[in-house]
Protein backbone atom coordinates (compact mmCIF):
# COMPACT_ATOMS: atom_id res chain seq x y z
CA UNK A 1 0.00 0.00 0.00
CA UNK A 2 1.23 3.70 -0.48
CA UNK A 3 2.20 5.77 2.26
CA UNK A 4 -0.76 8.07 2.43
CA UNK A 5 1.23 10.73 4.57
CA UNK A 6 3.20 11.79 1.36
CA UNK A 7 2.45 13.76 -1.43
CA UNK A 8 2.89 12.68 -5.08
CA UNK A 9 3.77 15.52 -7.44
CA UNK A 10 5.45 13.57 -10.78
CA UNK A 11 2.68 12.80 -12.63
CA UNK A 12 4.26 14.21 -15.50
CA UNK A 13 7.06 10.59 -15.04
CA UNK A 14 3.38 8.47 -14.52
CA UNK A 15 0.29 8.65 -12.86
CA UNK A 16 -1.48 6.27 -10.89
CA UNK A 17 -3.60 3.97 -13.09
CA UNK A 18 -7.06 4.84 -12.15
CA UNK A 19 -9.46 2.67 -10.35
CA UNK A 20 -11.91 2.43 -13.53
CA UNK A 21 -9.04 0.93 -15.70
CA UNK A 22 -7.77 -1.11 -12.53
CA UNK A 23 -11.01 -3.06 -12.61
CA UNK A 24 -11.46 -3.75 -16.61
CA UNK A 25 -7.95 -4.94 -16.51
CA UNK A 26 -8.42 -7.30 -13.40
CA UNK A 27 -11.99 -8.54 -15.35
CA UNK A 28 -10.04 -8.50 -18.74
CA UNK A 29 -7.16 -10.90 -16.97
CA UNK A 30 -9.83 -13.03 -15.88
CA UNK A 31 -11.01 -13.81 -19.28
CA UNK A 32 -7.77 -13.80 -21.20
CA UNK A 33 -6.52 -15.58 -23.87
CA UNK A 34 -4.14 -14.94 -26.74
CA UNK A 35 -6.00 -12.78 -29.50
CA UNK A 36 -4.23 -14.46 -32.08
CA UNK A 37 -5.41 -17.92 -31.20
CA UNK A 38 -8.13 -19.26 -34.17
CA UNK A 39 -10.27 -21.17 -31.39
CA UNK A 40 -13.31 -19.27 -29.85
CA UNK A 41 -11.43 -18.00 -26.64
CA UNK A 42 -8.76 -16.30 -29.02
CA UNK A 43 -11.70 -14.81 -31.36
CA UNK A 44 -13.00 -13.48 -28.27
CA UNK A 45 -10.67 -11.77 -27.12
CA UNK A 46 -9.83 -10.32 -30.56
CA UNK A 47 -12.82 -9.18 -30.70
CA UNK A 48 -12.46 -7.21 -26.90
CA UNK A 49 -8.98 -6.09 -28.23
CA UNK A 50 -10.22 -4.26 -31.76
CA UNK A 51 -13.24 -2.86 -29.58
CA UNK A 52 -10.84 -1.08 -27.37
CA UNK A 53 -8.93 -0.06 -29.85
CA UNK A 54 -11.77 1.21 -31.54
CA UNK A 55 -12.68 2.82 -27.94
CA UNK A 56 -8.88 4.83 -28.05
CA UNK A 57 -9.63 6.29 -31.71
CA UNK A 58 -12.95 7.64 -30.53
CA UNK A 59 -12.15 8.92 -27.54
CA UNK A 60 -8.85 10.55 -29.13
CA UNK A 61 -11.17 11.48 -32.26
CA UNK A 62 -8.27 9.65 -34.26
CA UNK A 63 -9.79 8.70 -37.73
CA UNK A 64 -6.97 6.72 -39.01
CA UNK A 65 -4.95 3.45 -38.05
CA UNK A 66 -4.21 2.66 -34.47
CA UNK A 67 -0.77 0.27 -33.75
CA UNK A 68 -0.70 -0.48 -29.97
CA UNK A 69 2.65 -0.59 -29.06
CA UNK A 70 4.01 -1.20 -25.04
CA UNK A 71 4.21 2.66 -24.98
CA UNK A 72 5.47 6.14 -26.03
CA UNK A 73 8.86 5.15 -26.46
CA UNK A 74 8.09 1.77 -29.16
CA UNK A 75 5.97 4.34 -30.89
CA UNK A 76 8.59 6.59 -31.35
CA UNK A 77 10.87 3.79 -32.42
CA UNK A 78 8.34 2.31 -34.72
CA UNK A 79 7.45 5.92 -36.41
CA UNK A 80 11.08 7.42 -36.78
CA UNK A 81 13.29 3.96 -37.60
CA UNK A 82 15.48 4.39 -40.37
CA UNK A 83 14.36 8.17 -41.50
CA UNK A 84 17.25 10.21 -40.02
CA UNK A 85 14.25 12.68 -38.78
CA UNK A 86 14.48 16.48 -38.00
CA UNK A 87 13.30 16.94 -34.25
CA UNK A 88 13.57 19.92 -32.29
CA UNK A 89 16.41 20.59 -29.48
CA UNK A 90 14.00 20.00 -26.72
CA UNK A 91 12.24 16.43 -27.32
CA UNK A 92 12.30 13.61 -25.13
CA UNK A 93 15.54 11.30 -25.18
CA UNK A 94 13.36 8.63 -27.13
CA UNK A 95 13.18 11.20 -29.79
CA UNK A 96 16.96 11.83 -30.24
CA UNK A 97 18.31 8.21 -29.61
CA UNK A 98 16.42 7.40 -32.94
CA UNK A 99 16.11 10.91 -35.27
CA UNK A 100 18.88 12.34 -37.35
CA UNK A 101 21.74 14.71 -35.87
CA UNK A 102 19.84 17.88 -37.04
CA UNK A 103 17.77 19.33 -34.71
CA UNK A 104 14.83 22.30 -35.12
CA UNK A 105 16.13 25.23 -32.81
CA UNK A 106 14.21 26.72 -29.84
CA UNK A 107 13.91 30.29 -28.77
CA UNK A 108 14.54 31.61 -24.98
CA UNK A 109 10.43 30.49 -24.59
CA UNK A 110 11.15 27.27 -25.44
CA UNK A 111 8.81 27.24 -28.78
CA UNK A 112 10.39 25.82 -32.12
CA UNK A 113 11.89 28.26 -34.63
CA UNK A 114 9.62 27.16 -37.16
CA UNK A 115 11.24 29.27 -39.95
CA UNK A 116 14.01 26.13 -39.55
CA UNK A 117 11.68 24.07 -40.65
CA UNK A 118 12.94 23.47 -44.48
CA UNK A 119 13.47 20.74 -47.04
CA UNK A 120 11.62 17.33 -47.40
CA UNK A 121 12.06 15.47 -44.34
CA UNK A 122 10.71 13.89 -41.40
CA UNK A 123 9.84 16.34 -38.50
CA UNK A 124 9.45 14.68 -35.39
CA UNK A 125 7.85 17.72 -32.87
CA UNK A 126 6.94 17.10 -28.92
CA UNK A 127 3.75 18.98 -28.17
CA UNK A 128 3.91 19.43 -24.57
CA UNK A 129 7.22 19.53 -23.19
CA UNK A 130 7.57 16.95 -20.56
CA UNK A 131 10.35 19.20 -18.24
CA UNK A 132 8.38 22.04 -18.68
CA UNK A 133 5.41 22.08 -20.35
CA UNK A 134 5.69 24.24 -22.90
CA UNK A 135 3.08 23.56 -25.40
CA UNK A 136 4.55 24.24 -29.02
CA UNK A 137 2.45 25.71 -31.49
CA UNK A 138 1.05 22.33 -33.68
CA UNK A 139 -0.98 23.80 -36.58
CA UNK A 140 1.55 26.23 -37.49
CA UNK A 141 4.36 23.52 -37.43
CA UNK A 142 1.88 21.56 -39.26
CA UNK A 143 1.35 23.73 -42.15
CA UNK A 144 5.12 24.37 -42.13
CA UNK A 145 6.13 21.01 -42.47
CA UNK A 146 3.83 20.27 -44.85
CA UNK A 147 4.30 23.08 -47.22
CA UNK A 148 8.15 22.15 -47.57
CA UNK A 149 6.36 18.27 -48.52
CA UNK A 150 7.91 16.80 -45.21
CA UNK A 151 6.11 14.00 -42.94
CA UNK A 152 4.80 15.43 -39.20
CA UNK A 153 5.14 12.99 -36.04
CA UNK A 154 4.13 14.05 -32.83
CA UNK A 155 4.90 13.02 -29.53
CA UNK A 156 1.82 13.58 -27.57
CA UNK A 157 2.97 11.58 -24.24
CA UNK A 158 2.06 14.84 -22.01
CA UNK A 159 -1.03 15.63 -23.61
CA UNK A 160 -3.12 13.01 -25.23
CA UNK A 161 -6.40 13.22 -24.16
CA UNK A 162 -5.68 16.69 -21.93
CA UNK A 163 -5.31 19.06 -25.57
CA UNK A 164 -6.36 18.15 -29.15
CA UNK A 165 -4.62 16.40 -31.48
CA UNK A 166 -2.53 18.06 -34.16
CA UNK A 167 -3.09 17.15 -38.03
CA UNK A 168 0.13 15.22 -37.69
CA UNK A 169 0.93 12.30 -39.66
CA UNK A 170 1.56 9.81 -36.73
CA UNK A 171 1.25 10.51 -33.50
CA UNK A 172 2.93 8.77 -29.89
CA UNK A 173 0.86 8.67 -27.28
CA UNK A 174 1.29 6.79 -23.67
CA UNK A 175 -1.21 4.76 -21.14
CA UNK A 176 0.78 5.39 -17.92
CA UNK A 177 0.99 9.31 -18.72
CA UNK A 178 -2.92 9.75 -18.24
CA UNK A 179 -4.44 6.88 -15.71
CA UNK A 180 -4.04 3.75 -17.81
CA UNK A 181 -1.46 1.15 -17.40
CA UNK A 182 1.91 1.26 -17.71
CA UNK A 183 3.80 -0.81 -20.84
CA UNK A 184 0.91 0.53 -22.95
CA UNK A 185 0.81 2.97 -25.85
CA UNK A 186 -0.37 3.41 -29.26
CA UNK A 187 1.02 4.65 -32.62
CA UNK A 188 -1.39 6.72 -34.83
CA UNK A 189 -1.06 6.45 -38.28
CA UNK A 190 -2.49 8.39 -41.16
CA UNK A 191 -0.85 5.96 -43.43
CA UNK A 192 0.67 2.63 -43.00
CA UNK A 193 2.72 3.64 -45.85
CA UNK A 194 5.07 5.31 -43.80
CA UNK A 195 6.12 2.73 -41.84
CA UNK A 196 8.54 -0.32 -42.12
CA UNK A 197 7.26 -3.76 -41.77
CA UNK A 198 8.64 -5.69 -39.88
CA UNK A 199 5.92 -8.91 -39.19
CA UNK A 200 4.16 -9.99 -36.61
CA UNK A 201 1.56 -8.91 -34.81
CA UNK A 202 -0.33 -5.20 -35.40
CA UNK A 203 -0.82 -5.72 -38.99
CA UNK A 204 2.63 -6.74 -39.31
CA UNK A 205 4.25 -3.86 -37.70
CA UNK A 206 4.86 -5.14 -34.37
CA UNK A 207 5.81 -8.28 -32.98
CA UNK A 208 4.44 -9.32 -29.63
CA UNK A 209 1.42 -11.15 -28.28
CA UNK A 210 -0.90 -8.17 -27.92
CA UNK A 211 -1.56 -7.47 -24.66
CA UNK A 212 -5.22 -6.99 -24.35
CA UNK A 213 -5.92 -6.16 -20.76
CA UNK A 214 -3.71 -2.95 -21.00
CA UNK A 215 -5.72 -2.19 -24.43
CA UNK A 216 -8.72 -2.18 -22.74
CA UNK A 217 -7.65 0.06 -19.40
CA UNK A 218 -5.98 2.28 -21.74
CA UNK A 219 -9.64 2.89 -23.40
CA UNK A 220 -10.94 3.03 -20.45
CA UNK A 221 -8.92 5.82 -18.99
CA UNK A 222 -9.06 8.09 -21.80
CA UNK A 223 -13.06 8.08 -21.82
CA UNK A 224 -12.80 8.89 -18.02
CA UNK A 225 -11.62 12.75 -19.29
CA UNK A 226 -9.80 14.98 -17.45
CA UNK A 227 -12.19 17.70 -16.04
CA UNK A 228 -10.13 17.91 -13.07
CA UNK A 229 -7.42 20.25 -15.57
CA UNK A 230 -9.58 23.03 -14.80
CA UNK A 231 -8.56 22.85 -10.99
CA UNK A 232 -4.94 22.08 -11.77
CA UNK A 233 -4.89 25.84 -13.16
CA UNK A 234 -5.71 26.96 -10.48
CA UNK A 235 -3.53 25.20 -8.14
CA UNK A 236 -0.47 25.93 -10.40
CA UNK A 237 -0.98 29.49 -10.15
CA UNK A 238 -1.08 29.28 -6.26
CA UNK A 239 2.41 27.42 -6.21
CA UNK A 240 4.17 29.94 -8.94
CA UNK A 241 2.49 32.83 -6.73
CA UNK A 242 4.39 31.61 -3.49
CA UNK A 243 7.69 30.13 -5.51
CA UNK A 244 8.15 34.33 -7.01
CA UNK A 245 7.42 35.48 -3.64
CA UNK A 246 10.39 33.05 -2.29
CA UNK A 247 12.89 34.24 -4.91
CA UNK A 248 12.37 31.32 -6.90
CA UNK A 249 12.51 31.31 -11.08
CA UNK A 250 9.18 29.92 -13.43
CA UNK A 251 10.79 28.27 -15.99
CA UNK A 252 9.19 30.25 -19.34
CA UNK A 253 6.42 31.87 -17.33
CA UNK A 254 5.60 33.82 -20.39
CA UNK A 255 4.90 30.76 -22.50
CA UNK A 256 2.29 28.84 -23.39
CA UNK A 257 2.01 25.85 -20.73
CA UNK A 258 -0.02 22.63 -20.17
CA UNK A 259 -1.63 23.53 -16.87
CA UNK A 260 -0.26 19.91 -14.72
CA UNK A 261 3.38 20.77 -15.41
CA UNK A 262 5.99 23.29 -14.18
CA UNK A 263 9.18 23.86 -13.72
CA UNK A 264 11.20 26.38 -11.16
CA UNK A 265 14.70 27.26 -10.25
CA UNK A 266 15.62 27.39 -6.49
CA UNK A 267 18.73 30.22 -7.26
CA UNK A 268 22.00 28.46 -5.15
CA UNK A 269 19.97 25.42 -4.27
CA UNK A 270 21.16 22.29 -6.35
CA UNK A 271 18.74 20.02 -7.73
CA UNK A 272 19.82 17.15 -6.18
CA UNK A 273 19.93 18.91 -2.98
CA UNK A 274 16.38 20.07 -3.54
CA UNK A 275 14.95 16.65 -4.44
CA UNK A 276 16.44 14.89 -1.31
CA UNK A 277 14.85 17.48 1.14
CA UNK A 278 11.96 17.40 -0.81
CA UNK A 279 11.62 13.45 -0.67
CA UNK A 280 12.69 13.50 3.26
CA UNK A 281 9.60 15.86 3.47
CA UNK A 282 7.77 13.53 1.79
CA UNK A 283 6.92 15.25 -1.32
CA UNK A 284 7.68 13.30 -4.70
CA UNK A 285 9.02 15.80 -7.58
CA UNK A 286 11.66 15.45 -10.09
CA UNK A 287 14.75 17.18 -12.15
CA UNK A 288 13.47 17.16 -15.74
CA UNK A 289 12.42 14.34 -17.56
CA UNK A 290 12.46 10.70 -14.38
CA UNK A 291 14.12 8.61 -17.46
CA UNK A 292 17.15 11.12 -17.17
CA UNK A 293 16.70 12.75 -14.06
CA UNK A 294 19.13 9.35 -11.70
CA UNK A 295 22.03 10.40 -14.56
CA UNK A 296 22.38 14.28 -12.88
CA UNK A 297 23.17 15.54 -16.48
CA UNK A 298 22.27 18.98 -17.31
CA UNK A 299 18.69 19.50 -19.03
CA UNK A 300 19.56 19.22 -22.77
CA UNK A 301 15.86 20.95 -23.06
CA UNK A 302 17.12 23.97 -20.62
CA UNK A 303 20.26 24.33 -22.35
CA UNK A 304 18.62 24.73 -25.58
CA UNK A 305 16.44 27.80 -24.34
CA UNK A 306 19.25 29.18 -23.53
CA UNK A 307 20.24 28.43 -19.55
CA UNK A 308 23.73 28.11 -18.46
CA UNK A 309 24.44 24.91 -16.54
CA UNK A 310 25.07 26.48 -12.96
CA UNK A 311 21.03 27.92 -13.07
CA UNK A 312 19.47 24.75 -15.43
CA UNK A 313 21.21 22.31 -12.65
CA UNK A 314 19.11 24.15 -9.79
CA UNK A 315 15.51 23.34 -11.48
CA UNK A 316 13.56 21.01 -10.28
CA UNK A 317 9.89 19.86 -12.02
CA UNK A 318 6.01 19.36 -10.39
CA UNK A 319 3.39 17.82 -12.11
CA UNK A 320 0.22 17.87 -11.04
CA UNK A 321 -2.33 14.87 -11.16
CA UNK A 322 -6.41 14.36 -10.57
CA UNK A 323 -5.92 13.72 -7.01
CA UNK A 324 -3.80 16.90 -6.28
CA UNK A 325 -5.25 19.04 -3.90
CA UNK A 326 -4.90 22.59 -2.24
CA UNK A 327 -3.20 20.63 0.99
CA UNK A 328 -0.29 19.47 -1.20
CA UNK A 329 0.33 22.64 -2.57
CA UNK A 330 0.67 24.20 0.75
CA UNK A 331 2.53 21.57 1.88
CA UNK A 332 5.13 21.64 -1.26
CA UNK A 333 5.31 25.77 -0.73
CA UNK A 334 6.41 25.82 2.86
CA UNK A 335 8.93 22.85 2.16
CA UNK A 336 10.00 25.05 -0.70
CA UNK A 337 10.40 28.32 1.48
CA UNK A 338 12.06 26.43 4.35
CA UNK A 339 14.73 24.62 1.67
CA UNK A 340 15.18 28.41 0.16
CA UNK A 341 15.49 29.86 3.48
CA UNK A 342 17.88 27.63 5.08
CA UNK A 343 20.08 28.44 1.82
CA UNK A 344 20.05 31.79 1.95
CA UNK A 345 21.04 31.69 5.96
CA UNK A 346 24.28 29.22 4.74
Amino acid sequence: MPDQSRIYLDHAATTPIIPAARAVMAEAMVHWANPSSPHQEGRAARFALEEARQRIAAALNWDGEVILTSGASEAIALGLRGTAAVSSAVEHDAVLAVAGPYRLPVGAGGQVDIGAITGEARFAVQSVNNETGIIQPMAEIAAAVRNVGGIFFADCSQSAGKLPLPDADMIAVSAHKLGGPPGMGALLVRNLGLLFPTGGQEQGYRRGTENLPAAIGFATALEAGFAWMEDAVRLRKILEAAVVECGGIVVASESNRLATIGSYRMPGVAASSQLINFDMAGIAVSAGSACSSGTLKTSHVLGAMGWDDKSASEVIRVSFGAATNDADITRFIDVWRSISVRAKAA
